[in-house]
């Protein structure tokens, strides 16, 4: 493989050896670390705004950060009793932050808003190595603009780890598409192993296009590129693993329970409640038990998914292939997903005929397979589908976008390149105004601003790269028609960061969205794992307590909010959706006759202190013999039963 290199005009070749290319190396060392120091103070301004953000994960985090177990495991309480649902790779970072600073809202928000710098970095560092530094600044800009970054950055969900992750495998395999290197293809599938233990499955979503851009890229005979292949699946199931097999061969009688698993099992979990279960809409959780009042779930979502937009979704969206430009999904993720899908297939097209190590073409591969493998199951998954899954297709959509539009311009000589430059330029910049009219009440000069300024770059863009004499002009007009394309995303993503969020379906944008049905700021108490009124009063009897649980609720997110508000463990009976097996009446008998568990609560909204139409069936043996031997009574808005003081006989 030959290298051809183009000589220096004459004024050049008078610099100093090595003047230029040093010149070059610090312009682009500036340009990257603007851009991670305004990522950094755009994610970082103001994050406690989101106070424990969703107290289903900050439950966890603060379990975490007061036992080492809890924070291995990811258990809901210090005393673990059950997990989280989700695998707790999020949940160390969280919580060994609380251990070394202390809890709170800033030690547990700030490594997640640091984690949005470094997959920005990475993505840059993996665009600039196919496309160069521009390239690269480009989709990092991309990346830290797209208001579900903005928001899941800023907020306690795993959500920010695993794409983390993710894009620190598609930047491995980016290093080792340059020379077949086996070492970073294994790097890749390390990176994906905890990719897996962040979120499971949805954190191997860009598997597919990784093992495909090496298998069909990478400088070394086809044997060798197999051979590395199943090096990196290797270090895969070795980095994923060694955590499946550490909680099969833990005693299940010394380590909390999987939440999620029908038995205790965490490839239970992954296969069936937060694997196919939920894309193919089988979900064992929840069935035949609508949420309980007080965990935060609204009424009207308690009544099912045929409510909640359809499928079992949040944020009106349509199970489909408009998802990802409708609804919630729209705002959050949609503004560059044509222009991304576009570029895929002018990159492809452009360079046809480039030999089959071509890392141009490689890179429109990986980040365009990582988007359609991504985007057709989040498209089409029917069971429980919040609009921040997106998330894990913003770095594949960013790089893509970037790719395309350097492509494109490096090909602005041909007709093809410059009518694909343009029409990615007007293709985004007439997306953006149409999303922007959806919530037409909110900033109406913004869309037709970005729709004006689109037209006339796109058309300047035509123009002046219709001569060689205009490319100064050509430039001009390029820099006008991105910014922008961006400008749409970043009004949201600013929005979405001056915005309070908290519960478990957090949406992007403006706040008065939310009421206007176009997502925006959730309400508090409004949504999955939303925050609930606090009862002072019962802050105060759970603070007095000195058992292993100060109090036993039903649901995770209700337990969590009583830790949060009291630092106390509370036992959550059934798990997050109140369907898990765990603790059965025998169990709880027994907790209770060992004096671990002073009180058991029954949140306000229920008829006469006892479970109502949305309580908690599948444990309802245990509510029936609590109200049956203990006396209730009301606590604030909450009726509470003292569980050592048994009714006289």
């Amino acid at each position: 493989m030959t290298t051809t290199l183009q000589a220096p005009p004459v004024s050049e070749s008078m610099r100093p050896p090595g003047a230029h290319r040093v010149g070059a190396r610090t312009r682009e060392r500036i340009g990257l670390a603007l851009l991670l120091v305004a990522t950094a103070v755009m994610y970082l301004w103001n994050i406690t705004i989101n106070a424990m953000g969703n107290q289903f994960y900050a439950g966890a985090a603060w379990a975490g950060s007061r036992n080492w177990e809890a924070l291995l495991f990811g258990s809901l309480d210090p005393h673990n009793f059950i997990t989280v649902d989700k695998p707790p790779v999020s949940q160390w970072v969280m919580g060994l932050s609380g251990q070394l600073f202390g809890f709170s809202s800033a030690s547990m928000l700030v490594p997640e808003a640091l984690m949005g710098v470094a997959a920005v970095a990475l993505l840059y560092g993996a665009v600039r190595r196919i496309s160069g530094p521009r390239a690269g600044l480009l989709a990092g800009a991309a990346l830290a603009l797209t208001p579900v970054a903005a928001l899941m950055f800023r907020y306690n969900n795993p959500d920010a780890a695993m794409v983390l992750l993710m894009t620190a495998g598609a930047y491995c395999t980016v290093r080792a598409l340059h020379r077949a290197s086996a070492a970073w293809i294994a790097l890749a599938g390390v990176a994906l192993g905890f990719a897996f233990l962040a979120k499971m499955l949805e954190g191997l979503m860009v598997m597919p296009a990784i093992g495909l851009v090496y298998l069909l890229a990478a400088p070394t005979p086809l044997r060798r590129r197999l051979l590395h292949l199943l090096g990196s699946l290797a270090a895969f199931i070795v980095s994923a693993g060694w955590f499946v097999a550490l909680t099969l061969v833990w005693p299940t009688s010394s380590r909390p329970y999987i939440a999620g698993s029908t038995d205790n099992n965490f490839m239970n979990l992954v296969l069936g409640y937060n694997g196919f279960a939920r894309v193919l809409g089988r979900n064992h959780q929840g069935a035949g038990n609508g949420p309980a009042i007080g965990s935060g779930v609204s009424a009207r979502e308690a009544m099912g998914p045929a409510h909640l937009g359809g499928f079992g979704g949040f944020g009106q969206q349509a199970q489909g292939l408009p998802r990802l430009f409708s609804g919630e999904f729209g705002f959050e993720i949609g503004w560059l997903v044509p222009a991304a899908l576009l570029a895929m297939v002018l990159v492809i097209i452009a360079r046809g005929r480039a030999p089959r190590t071509d890392l141009v073409r490689a890179g429109a591969i990986l980040f365009g397979g990582w988007i359609l493998v991504d985007g057709l199951v989040l498209s089409f998954m029917k069971s429980m589908v919040h609009p921040y899954y997106c998330l894990s297709l913003a770095p594949a959509v960013g790089g893509m976008f970037a790719i395309g539009v350097h492509e494109m311009w490096r090909q602005r000589s041909s007709w093809f390149g410059r009518i694909g430059l343009a029409a990615i330029i007007l293709v985004t910049g007439a997306w953006g105004w149409w999303l922007l009219g959806r919530n037409g009440g909110w900033l109406p000069p913004l869309r037709w601003t970005i729709l004006g300024l689109t037209i006339t770059a796109t058309v300047a863009l035509v123009i002046s790269l219709a001569s060689q004499s205009r490319q100064r002009l050509a430039a001009a007009a390029l820099v006008l028609g991105v910014l922008s394309a961006l400008a749409g995303p970043a009004a949201y993503a600013f929005a979405t960061i001056g915005t309070s969020h908290a519960g478990g379906n957090a949406m992007v944008g403006p706040a008065r969205a939310a009421q206007a049905g176009h997502g925006g700021a959730d309400r508090p108490g409004g949504a999955m794992g939303g925050q609930d009124a606090d009862n002072a009063q019962l802050d105060a009897l759970l603070q007095a307590t000195n058992t292993d649980w100060s109090a036993a609720i039903d649901r995770s997110s209700t337990a969590a909010g009583l830790e949060l508000s009291t630092h106390t463990a509370v036992m959550a009976i059934g798990g997050f959706s109140g369907s898990d097996p765990v603790p059965t009446l025998s169990q709880f008998q027994t907790y209770v006759s060992n004096h671990q568990v002073t009180y058991y609560i029954v949140p306000s909204g229920d008829n006469n202190g006892r479970p109502g139409a949305f309580a908690n069936q599948q444990h309802s043996d245990i509510s029936t013999w609590v109200t049956a031997n203990f006396k209730g009574i009301k606590v604030g808005s909450d009726t509470v039963y003292d569980v050592t003081a048994p009714k006289a006989s």
